[in-house]
């Protein structure tokens, strides 16, 4: 069974900067993608970034380029999130995500490119990142 936790999450300051960590175990394979999704009170869940397992090549929502960077440590079965130059509209509950991406090129590319929740069927508890002065 594939668990997730994340963790890092808190109140920081406009400009401030807070890295995320999703800490994964139970993997069977190693063609997977793992996404961040944040979802704002009163707001749809959004994708965020995503890494996937095959070539580490990485994937972000347009709202987060040039500000975030999703990265891994395989030896932790770890993936980050670095979080720079946070503004108010970050502040969310930011959610790590998994599933199997195999060998097929358009699982990969609805589950990092498109970053479609419903794809998703691992999830962790989520953890809170407020930005406020």
């Amino acid at each position: 069974q594939l668990q997730l936790v994340e963790s890092g999450g808190g109140l920081v300051q406009p400009g401030g900067s807070l890295r995320l960590s999703c800490a994964a175990s139970g993997f069977t394979s190693n063609y997977y993608a793992i996404s961040w999704f944040r979802q704002a009170p009163g707001k749809e869940r959004e994708g965020v970034s995503c890494i996937s397992s095959s070539d580490g090549a990485t994937y972000y929502a347009d709202s987060v380029k040039g500000r975030f960077t999703i990265s891994r440590d395989n030896a932790k079965n770890t993936v980050y999130l670095q979080m720079n130059s946070l503004k108010p509209e970050d502040t969310a509950v930011y959610y790590c995500a998994a599933d199997l991406a195999g060998s097929e090129a358009d699982k990969l590319f609805r589950l990092c490119v498109l970053l479609i929740s419903d794809e998703y069927g691992y999830w962790g508890q989520g953890t809170q990142v407020t930005v406020s002065s």
